[in-house]
């Protein structure tokens, strides 16, 4: 036998024996008063993911900071802080990411017309949906008109030059974030997998998601959009590939309370009409380049409505899925964006 073959042979066998055969790692949690899963890839080849529970630790951390920027049901929170603040024009510095979902919030109140309006927090807290003790029965005209004073995203003023800056117009205001929080803080933890040098992961708080490259099995990440069903159940209606995209949904069916006289009510709020939205679009699936976009979307275009939502989707060239209840049927509509990433491999 050839020396040097038979060496070779050897060489690459030993080789073979020490490379890491792929696999997934899975890493849960409980945050936002919900919980997270993160799925990545270790081939072996980066010398960081050999302790996942180190690196799970450093997620925790990561989602604990969120929390004390932005949770408003923690009193000594940043957001929280700012919010009983009673002197108006006061400016109160901020942290940068703090500052970051503040600013893309008012970017994407411009894009969704005013459907989201993170100050709408004092009629959300009024009609039981926040903080705040849940209520039984529908608020007042003269409540819902006192606190519609405190609304209206002109009433805050953002300063991102050097330290981010905030401040308040009225000294009721209160801004809430829940509906961009939670996609911001699925971004902190892929954009920390991606510096550990992760290029295969999925990332999920409470539903909302960002997924990357590909799984164990080399395919890229595909999501299942559910069909809703009044009695809490739920079915498969299409699934969607994530490449390199975040995705969140928002709907009606799951989070609402009941009045006195049995009438469902939805827990997002409408900012111009100041009462929970009221139409027949049962849920609405957003694909976006960052999963904190994605959060701020489905929140701001479920409150136009299934036309309206689409129309402008169309004009934006926004990826969206809609599940609209047609009697006692739902019915599916998309947007062109949407309809080519279903289509591509």
């Amino acid at each position: 036998m050839n020396v040097k073959f038979f060496a070779f042979a050897i060489f690459s066998l030993l080789l073979a024996a020490c490379e890491k055969a792929p696999e997934q790692i899975t890493l849960q949690g409980k945050t936002m008063g919900t919980t997270y899963t993160v799925k990545y890839i270790d081939n072996g080849e980066v010398k960081n993911l050999s302790n996942p529970e180190k690196i799970k630790s450093q997620l925790d951390r990561l989602l604990v900071d969120v929390n004390n920027q932005m949770s408003t049901y923690q009193q000594d929170s940043e957001i929280s802080r700012f919010n009983q603040l009673k002197e108006t024009n006061q400016a109160v510095e901020i942290s940068q990411d703090f500052a970051k979902v503040v600013e893309e919030a008012i970017r994407l109140n411009k894009i969704t017309e005013g459907a989201l309006d993170v100050t709408v927090g004092p009629v959300v807290n009024l009609w039981g949906f926040g903080p705040d003790k849940r209520l039984n029965k529908v608020p007042s005209d003269e409540q819902i008109k006192e606190r519609s004073s405190y609304v209206g995203i002109d009433k805050i003023i953002l300063r991102t030059e050097g330290k981010p800056i905030l401040t308040k117009s009225v000294p009721n205001l209160y801004l809430d974030l829940s509906s961009i929080a939670k996609g911001f803080g699925v971004d902190k933890l892929a954009e920390h997998l991606e510096k550990l040098g992760v290029s295969n992961y999925l990332v999920e708080i409470g539903g909302e998601l960002r997924g990357k490259g590909k799984n164990l099995q080399g395919l890229g990440w595909r999501i299942a959009i559910e069909q809703p069903i009044m009695e809490q159940a739920q079915s498969v209606q299409i699934t969607v590939p994530l490449h390199n995209l975040g995705m969140a949904t928002s709907g009606n069916y799951r989070n609402y309370f009941e009045d006195e006289n049995g009438n469902r009510l939805s827990h997002i709020i409408d900012p111009q009409k100041l009462s929970p939205v009221s139409h027949n679009l049962a849920s609405i699936t957003v694909l976006a380049p960052t999963t904190m976009t994605a959060d701020g979307l489905s929140t701001g275009l479920f409150v136009l409505g299934a036309e309206k939502a689409l129309a402008l989707a169309e004009r934006e060239k926004l990826a969206i899925f809609l599940i609209v209840k047609n009697g006692d049927k739902f019915e599916t509509q998309m947007s062109s964006e949407f309809k080519k990433l279903t289509q591509s491999p």
